[in-house]
């Protein structure tokens, strides 16, 4: 009798569970319970060794090589946030992966664990991770054709945790599959789990592991998300809904299935107070209360940042560079994980005084409008600001929002880029002095020129190319001083023939231009009327080219990456490299500062050394100003979202004031000008090098007007060759296919 009576309930559940008079019933249950999985499997061939013969040897042999199975198990830090910080340690995002921030059992309602036993494992407190009721008992209702779980929290907590810790798509199927090998594993982690840890370790990992649904991963996240409440304050029915999500989140959503969550949550509370964890009335007075649900909005992404711009620029980087992983999967684990202290480069007076000065002049109410602008630090490559007037969203039905960072390059968030206009001289400029073309060099440039003669880096000659000034004040004789000061159409294009147009763009290359969309530089007659769509970001790193007197940097948004478990510091280094010559990139600095006084830029000064250029496209579709000092850089562009080609600034008004046109120095201008100023407080007011004597007199003044001719110097001189001559003579022209604009650009 004694023997009979070995086992006590768990044998009873057997033998009730195999009263079948047929050998096919009783073997159409073994497979019903077997599919349980391992646990199952192994103990009903154990138990039914007199009625199914050998299958007990295979069920000891099976004990025995399941004993033998690793249990080394590994129980790291939960997945965190990817904490961002200004450059002066200032936090302005929390970024993650899965949504989580985990707490201690102290800081969790005792309601939770309670809810949570009553429906997923009565006998947490009492097993050693394996529970051979529940899982017999899950075995009966199985066989019957209704399906459920046997797994106890510990078990649950092991397969959560290796899904956790999975590295590939691979291992996270793995640790999900419902297979007998997956079954056995995690049996014998979940005992050696029950070995390491305490019931109430078990528990807190549990419940800040668990996912919740809506993005809740984790019980503090879950109770934000549901009830706008810390997990600490959840009472029974709260706790009881929030347990009944862990077995199918999705399907007992209550956003979206409240029937099927409210179901849900009253059979937990059933089961509360059969387990004696509650009492009826209570259970019956959450029941009338409905769910209750008052959700807060989905938090760890950009969005909630102070600065989304930035933060999205500064993820998208992480993901593609090597600082925190050799392979994009390495990388997307580390930033999954979280536990990251990201110190970027943003200097936040010069992000907030750059914000403020774009939404003075473009409001993000002017919709169709669009204002973008990047500072980068020459020298170093330090992204400081990243600004536009259009806010972060995703929705393309809410007016003045996006989701595109009109700052930057396509592959790092951006859009395809906008064509610079006469930002693009600079790079003439620079080509020409570097080939030892001085200040005096001149050119006859009259309001209209068709030019011929050039050719691209395949040696294609280029067709003819009609090129014209934007004001009438533009025509006559300029050196590069007075064309550069008045931003002369006519000159630039003879100047790029002199120099070579295929040497011009690789000038530009070499101070960091690239295009927006990824494409190559299209070599073309009007290059240096700035055809190429590009973004504010290139063009304020590499205009910080010539700021840092010709060492190009990489921009970056990341200084250093601290590991909090470890407190391991992973630091950027900048990556510089001499591009431009340094007599060259003074020489240009030099120009550019000239523009200040009485040219395009006039009023446009900071009251300390600078230098700029402004830039029109071809109809006013974009206005630009970029501009510099010795210790920062920053471009900025205007334009309207629906395509500037389509819809150019024009006869528009902006801010509340009405444009005939918006050239680079009436609209973009003004915006460099005072978010320059604010960022730049802080700074010292260095001074460029002096101007390079190998290029002549600084203060060169133009050739006199003489009916056309050029003047012959020894810095440069005339540009107009014989071939020129016949060219304008016989009105063929030159260069160009009407690839690009003309360019037009007054500047005022």
């Amino acid at each position: 009798m004694a023997e009979s009576n070995q086992g006590g309930p768990f044998l009873e559940a057997i033998r009730g569970f195999l009263k079948h008079d047929q050998p096919q019933d009783r073997r159409e249950a073994l497979l019903r319970l077997s599919g349980l999985g391992a646990v199952a499997g192994l103990l009903s061939a154990a138990l039914v060794m007199p009625w199914v013969g050998g299958v007990g040897l295979v069920a000891r042999d099976a004990a025995a090589g399941f004993m033998s199975l690793p249990a080394d198990l590994d129980v790291p830090s939960l997945s965190s946030t990817v904490l961002l910080t200004a450059d002066d340690g200032t936090p302005f995002a929390e970024v993650s992966e899965r949504e989580r921030r985990v707490v201690d059992l102290d800081d969790i309602s005792p309601w939770v664990g309670t809810a949570l036993m009553a429906i997923e494992d009565d006998r947490f407190y009492e097993h050693k991770g394996l529970d051979l009721r529940g899982v017999i008992r899950a075995a009966a209702r199985t066989a019957q054709g209704d399906t459920q779980g046997g797994s106890t929290i510990t078990q649950q907590y092991v397969k959560n945790l290796l899904i956790e810790t999975a590295d590939t798509e691979e291992e996270v199927d793995g640790a999900s599959a419902q297979n007998l090998g997956r079954k056995l594993t995690e049996l014998r982690y979940a005992i050696d789990v029950e070995e390491r840890l305490t019931k109430d370790e078990i528990l807190e990992g549990y419940l800040n592991l668990s996912y919740f649904g809506a993005g809740a991963h984790g019980i503090e996240v879950a109770a934000q998300r549901y009830f706008s409440v810390p997990a600490a304050d959840l009472d029974a029915g709260q706790a009881a809904m929030l347990a009944g999500l862990v077995r199918a989140p999705s399907f007992y959503d209550p956003l979206n299935n409240p029937d099927e969550a409210l179901e849900r949550r009253d059979l937990v509370l059933d089961r509360m107070v059969a387990t004696d964890v509650l009492g009826a009335d209570e259970a019956e007075a959450h029941k009338k209360k409905g769910l209750g649900i008052d959700p807060s909005p989905r938090g760890g992404s950009c969005s909630e940042s102070d600065y989304p711009f930035f933060c999205d620029y500064t993820m998208r980087w992480l993901r593609a560079s090597d600082l925190i992983g050799d392979t994009v999967e390495k990388r997307e684990q580390r930033i999954t994980q979280g536990g990251l202290i990201v110190r970027t480069t943003l200097d936040t007076a010069a992000q907030d005084a750059a914000q403020d000065a774009v939404d003075k002049r473009v409001p993000h109410e002017d919709s169709t409008k669009f204002a973008a602008q990047a500072m980068v630090e020459p020298g170093s490559g330090r992204v400081r600001a990243l600004v536009q007037n259009l806010r972060y969203g995703f929705d393309d039905e809410q007016v003045g929002t996006t989701s595109l960072n009109l700052a930057v390059d396509q592959e790092d968030g951006g859009s395809l880029g906008y064509q610079a206009g006469s930002t693009f001289k600079t790079y003439t400029l620079a080509a020409a002095l570097e080939k030892g073309l001085g200040y005096g060099t001149s050119f006859s440039s009259p309001k209209n020129l068709s030019l011929s003669g050039m050719s691209d880096c395949e040696g294609t000659r280029m067709s003819s190319w009609s090129i014209r000034n934007a004001g009438e004040s533009d025509d006559g004789s300029h050196n590069m001083i007075s064309a550069t000061k008045g931003s002369v159409n006519t000159y630039f294009a003879q100047l790029q023939k002199r120099v070579g147009l295929c040497e011009t763009s690789e000038m530009a290359e070499k101070a960091g231009v690239h295009r927006a969309d990824g494409g190559d530089l299209g070599v073309w007659s009007s290059f240096t009327l700035g055809d190429q769509e590009v973004s504010p970001l290139t063009v304020a790193s590499s205009y910080a080219t010539f700021a840092a007197r010709g060492e190009y940097c990489e921009p970056r948004p990341v200084r250093m990456v601290t590991e909090e478990g470890t407190g391991e510091e992973l630091k950027t280094t900048s990556e510089c490299e001499r591009t431009v010559k340094q007599d060259a990139a003074d020489g240009v600095n030099h120009l550019l500062q000239q523009t200040f006084d009485g040219g395009t830029a006039n009023g446009l000064d900071l009251g300390r050394p600078a230098a700029g250029k402004t830039g029109t496209t071809d109809g006013a579709a974009y206005a630009w100003f970029a501009g510099y000092t010795p210790n920062l850089s920053s471009a900025v562009v205007v334009g309207d979202v629906r395509g500037g080609e389509e819809n150019p600034l024009q006869g528009v008004t902006i801010g509340g004031q009405h444009f005939e046109i918006v050239y680079g120095g009436t609209l973009p201008g003004p915006i460099w000008q005072e978010s320059m100023r604010g960022a730049t407080k802080h700074l010292p007011s260095d001074a460029f090098a002096g101007s390079p004597g190998a290029f002549g007199d600084p203060k060169t003044e133009p050739p006199e007007q003489r009916g056309g001719d050029d003047d012959d110097d020894d810095e440069g001189g005339s540009d107009t060759d014989a071939e020129d001559a016949e060219d304008l003579a016989d009105g063929t022209g030159g260069g160009g296919t009407g690839e690009g604009g003309t360019g037009d650009d007054g500047g005022t």
